[in-house]
């Protein structure tokens, strides 16, 4: 009898070991990361890519792909990275408290949200970015709020973060990625409330990964005038975990002078938020567009600016996109253009001993599915290292 009840137990012990996996498992398992494609116009450092910065013509929220068929080999059938980001940073996300560890159970209560393709939900923002927008040049009190604001998002102090946004005209929301299933702080305007709409103020969005711990920002500074810039963002973030996304919110070349040029201009929302990430010691990849005459013999211009404290990420950037067949410029080692010297972000991050990459991106980089599939796996590979510290 004695022999009957142990096999019994035995048998219940197996069953419970080797049943459903956790809901950790579950949740690391779930999301592949998927891309879209599109089409928008314009060019760095007063270059352009030849289409007047003109933004694209297809509908906002159209999911057609731009025509590009081909499949890389980093992506599967279904739009699935075969380099598992995920799995880095899995067990981390799982087991940090505090800054950024997407373990607040309560932080979707009684927060709008929505469940959106986050690619194509920012790519309908910028679509009706266009020189004649309008751009107001925001207070120092509406700069330290945002900036303070998105600083309370990454610690995940929601409350705080709901009360400063407020006071700079900027609303949090919860924005579900309907391709992957990961969760996003979506920073806007007050009155931007619909996803296609440009914005009254120009002061732009911020996403924020409330998945896994925030490791790392990407920076659009000149959405649609550098164009699909905004789509290279919005793609990385979906795919590497641990992001923040800064978009300006208007064509660097909408309002008076050059005040919309956040890349250039410190009395900016954008700057005053990512000089804050940089303080916090975030390291930031920012992405520019460059015109194929701009630098004829490369596809790529990675620079680290004014600093040198990203020079390891830029050769590993450089490596990562040369294993493509890409031929890249590497400022530290040779004079290239559009090194991005005079970029204000570029020189705060050295000032903060924070690592900055400016990467200079030619034409069919960002527009063609393929390329710019390619570009965003190199570009993971530099987060990779950077969620793992």
């Amino acid at each position: 009898m004695l022999g009957v009840v142990a096999l019994v137990t035995a048998g219940v012990l197996t069953l419970t070991q080797c049943g459903s996996p956790s809901d950790d498992d579950s949740r690391s398992g779930a999301s592949g990361d998927r891309t879209s494609a599109g089409r928008h116009g314009g060019g760095d450092g007063g270059g352009g890519d030849g289409d007047g910065g003109r933004p694209s013509s297809r509908a906002p929220g159209d999911e057609t792909s731009d025509g590009d068929s081909g499949t890389s080999d980093e992506f599967d059938e279904h739009g699935n990275s075969g380099d598992s980001d995920d799995s880095d940073d899995s067990e981390d996300a799982r087991n940090s408290g505090g800054s950024g560890s997407g373990s607040d159970d309560d932080w979707d209560r009684g927060l709008p949200g929505v469940r959106a393709d986050l690619v194509r939900r920012i790519t309908s923002f910028t679509s009706g970015f266009h020189e004649d927008s309008g751009y107001r040049r925001p207070s120092a009190d509406v700069r330290r709020a945002a900036a303070s604001g998105v600083a309370a998002l990454v610690d995940r102090r929601r409350e705080r973060a709901e009360r400063r946004l407020a006071s700079a005209h900027l609303s949090v929301r919860t924005v579900t990625d309907s391709a992957t299933g990961r969760r996003y702080a979506e920073v806007a305007e007050v009155r931007d409330r619909s996803a296609d709409a440009a914005s009254p103020r120009g002061w732009g969005r911020v996403y924020v990964d409330l998945d896994s711990p925030v490791r790392w920002s990407v920076q659009v500074p000149h959405p649609v005038a550098d164009r699909d810039t905004e789509r290279l963002g919005a793609e990385l973030l979906r795919r590497a975990r641990g992001g923040v996304l800064v978009v300006a919110g208007a064509h660097r070349k909408a309002g008076r002078g050059d005040e919309a040029d956040v890349a250039h201009e410190r009395r900016s929302v954008f700057h005053a938020i990512v000089e804050e990430l940089a303080e916090r010691g975030l390291p930031g990849i920012q992405v520019h567009g460059m015109a194929d005459d701009s630098a004829p013999d490369h596809d790529v211009v990675a620079s680290t600016g004014r600093g040198r404290e990203a020079v390891r990420e830029g050769r590993d950037l450089a490596r990562a996109l040369a294993r493509r067949g890409y031929e890249v410029c590497r400022s530290w080692a040779r004079s290239c253009p559009l090194e991005g010297r005079a970029n204000v972000q570029g020189r705060d991050a050295k000032a903060q001993e924070s690592e900055f990459l400016h990467v200079e991106f030619a034409p069919k980089m960002r527009t063609e599915s393929r390329h710019r599939r390619a570009a965003v796996a190199a570009l993971a590979e530099v987060t990779r290292d950077w969620r793992r510290h």
